[in-house]
């Protein structure tokens, strides 16, 4: 028997489709699906179905912190079934082909599955590649096995070693300081901790930021061409007056200095990588780890590249036009059949080029009726980011003019898009027009308005997913597969509310404490240097006990410094954690108003004046509360999210709920009388 091992079961039974030519038919093995044809049995794993631990003797965690550092690192299964159907399927298999995703993570997952199936039986492992799960990839992938690459697989192992050393130890550490343990523990990281400190960072540069008012000047002039407005020439006024004493000196009219008309090529974007990707979907309203989760199920279907890539330039390999001519009919129809009138199709290029994946591009036509709602939208901006990779530049029309009244100087410009090109295709990236008639020198044109207005300098903005993804790009935090991951983890652990980023109060002294005493664990150059020694782990001039052993004396030292500032930092957090919970004040005695637990375990929100004030509001019974920043402008209370499973609904003001509920039980009250 032949047997095929895939990451997922999505996976395993797309491929025995393509590979049966539809033939495959469902089997349950040790209750697990399996998919049958001929001689060949093809099973999806669960992803990772081992894990890396410690031994059972270090799993509680008031344990001696040095010596979990030193502790062996043992591998232990995640979904016994799975393990179970995969060494049952190998006593009968005479070879074995690994078709896990083509990446670090994939070649790890493919080596583990290998280390079980040689368990059972000492049989040939063979390995496939592809970037598309469609028919000619990979039919293509199976006709030319290649073997594992046993160097990738345990650059990954050994990312996992390190980040479950730092991670237990820093999280329990934390954890313990603050007291807080169970569901709700807190947590630090390798990579999370700096990624925070991005975010905590910004936060008290906006915290911190003093507006300064300053003044702009303005007219409103007219012509016999039309009406436009121009700005004074020294932008912004520092002083009110200066403002003003300008204005006053304008007279009725204003003659054209110059003017100048110039037509702008806009170059087309270049093709999707993962950053790319996952920046662009969050100005659509889809977070980091959604898109993803999106595009990988588009993937699994054949409708998508792989979506995991570095790579911003397109293979030669990839027939553009055939791509192309796919989309003849149907929604892209019009698109399509604009592209295909060109002679030659000469795609841009981005600055990172790699072998392994090519960039993100539709790989099949697929319809709304094919994928879901939100499943489309991905979908579609795939595949006119492709279309606009191979369309012409846009032109844009600009016109500049300068005019004088009584020695003050203003100016003006117009934008007009003049040839739509690759704008036509993608149309995510709006650049607003703005209206200017053409101009002689030395016309003189009636100012019909004067207006000064008073504005401030604005604070810096906060994260959006999309910019915070490239800027841990840039940092080297984390890989193309894990940085949406780290973001959807410091939001479900309560650091972060999201759209936009928002640190909470406990994020904020967790990351203060970790800069204060261990402040290599808030920088990016140690994560920077593991992910060098990792791309030398992965080329053979690096071996990863070296790595692990070098990574463990660094965090012993880390923690010896924490040790001795556990009482500072116990207080801080614990303060912190009361912070998060305060909830605003309450309306009978002003007390502060905190998420409180019944002697039964309940949750509620009580009065810090308990017993002299008996105030409260009712909580749900299930799920992770997270009290944000945001206020009710009606009560002034913090509103609150739950979190359930891997999702959050707004509860919002937690005394507009309450009101919303009464009402609507006794109108239920009254209906029934």
């Amino acid at each position: 028997m032949h047997l095929v091992v895939t990451e997922k079961d999505l996976a395993a039974r797309r491929i025995a489709e393509i590979l049966s030519d539809g033939a495959a038919t469902t089997a349950k093995m040790s209750g697990i699906n399996a998919y049958r044809f001929d001689s060949t049995l093809v099973i999806g794993l669960k992803g990772h179905i081992v894990k890396l631990d410690f031994p059972e003797a270090y799993r509680d965690w008031k344990t001696d912190l040095h010596k979990l550092v030193q502790a062996d690192i043992v591998t232990v299964p995640t979904h016994k079934t799975i393990v179970s159907a995969l060494k049952r399927a190998s006593k009968d298999a005479e070879e074995v082909t690994i078709a896990t995703d083509f990446d670090r993570e994939g070649e790890l997952i493919g080596l583990e599955a290998c280390n079980i199936v040689r368990s059972v039986k000492d049989v040939d492992v063979r390995r496939v590649r592809f970037s598309a799960m469609t028919p000619l990839e990979v039919k293509r992938a199976f006709r030319s096995p290649t073997e594992l690459d046993l160097n990738l697989a345990r650059s990954g192992e050994t990312r996992q070693a390190v980040d479950l050393i730092w991670g237990a130890a820093l999280t329990r550490f934390i954890s313990l300081a603050a007291k807080r343990l169970g569901n709700n523990f807190l947590s630090a990281g390798r990579v999370q901790s700096p990624t925070l400190a991005l975010i905590v960072d910004r936060e008290r540069l906006i915290t911190r930021f003093v507006p300064q008012p300053y003044w702009e000047l303005y007219i409103d002039v007219g012509g016999a061409n039309g009406k436009f407005q121009a700005k004074h020439q020294k932008d912004r006024f520092a002083h009110k007056n200066d403002a003003f004493s300008a204005e006053r000196k304008c007279g009725d009219t204003a003659t054209v200095i110059s003017f100048e008309r110039k037509e702008r090529s806009d170059p087309p974007p270049t093709p999707f990588n993962t950053t790319e990707f996952v920046a662009a979907a969050s100005t659509l309203g889809v977070s980091a780890s959604r898109a993803m989760d999106i595009a990988e199920r588009l993937y699994t279907a054949g409708w998508i590249s792989y979506p995991r890539t570095d790579n911003t330039v397109y293979p030669n390999e990839l027939d553009l036009r055939l791509t192309v001519r796919m989309f003849k009919s149907g929604h892209f129809a019009r698109y399509a059949q604009e592209l295909l009138q060109k002679e030659r199709l000469v795609p841009t290029k981005g600055k990172k080029r790699t072998t392994d994946h090519p960039p993100i591009y539709p790989t099949a036509r697929a319809t709304e009726g094919d994928v879901d709602s939100l499943g489309w939208k991905i979908y579609e901006l795939i595949v006119r980011r492709f279309f606009a990779t191979l369309a012409d530049p846009a032109l844009w029309c600009t016109k500049r003019t300068t005019l004088e009244s009584n020695g003050e100087l203003f100016k003006a410009s117009g934008l007009t898009l003049s040839q739509q090109g690759w704008r036509f295709h993608y149309p995510y990236m709006q650049t607003p027009e703005r209206f200017l008639p053409d101009l002689r020198e030395g016309e003189v044109l009636a100012i019909t308005r004067k207006a000064v207005v008073e504005k401030e300098t604005q604070p810096p903005q906060r994260w959006g997913q999309g910019k915070l993804i490239k800027k841990m790009e840039e940092l080297g935090l984390g890989t193309k597969s894990t940085r949406h991951e780290i973001i959807r983890k410091l939001v479900q652990r309560g650091y972060a509310d999201t759209r936009p980023l928002r640190p909470t109060e406990i994020a904020c002294r967790v990351t203060e404490s970790l800069e204060l005493y261990a402040p290599t664990i808030t920088k990016p150059d140690m994560t920077r240097l593991l992910e060098e020694e990792m791309e030398k782990i992965k080329d053979g001039e690096l071996q990863p006990d070296l790595v692990v052993s070098s990574s463990r004396e660094i965090l012993d030292d880390v923690l010896k410094t924490l040790d001795m500032k556990h009482d500072e930092i116990s207080a801080s957090l614990r303060e912190g954690l009361r912070d998060d919970a305060t909830v605003g004040t309450c309306p009978q005695c002003h007390s502060n108003l905190i998420v409180r637990r019944s002697k039964r375990g309940g949750r509620f929100i009580g009065c810090t004046g308990y017993p002299n004030c008996t105030f409260g509001l009712p909580l749900p019974k299930a799920g992770k509360l997270r009290v944000t920043n945001r206020r009710c402008k009606l009560h002034g209370m913090r509103l609150i999210k739950v979190h359930t499973g891997k999702r959050f609904w707004d509860l919002g003001c937690p005394q507009c709920n309450y009101t919303a509920w009464m009402e609507k039980k006794n109108e239920q009250a009254g209906t029934e009388k």
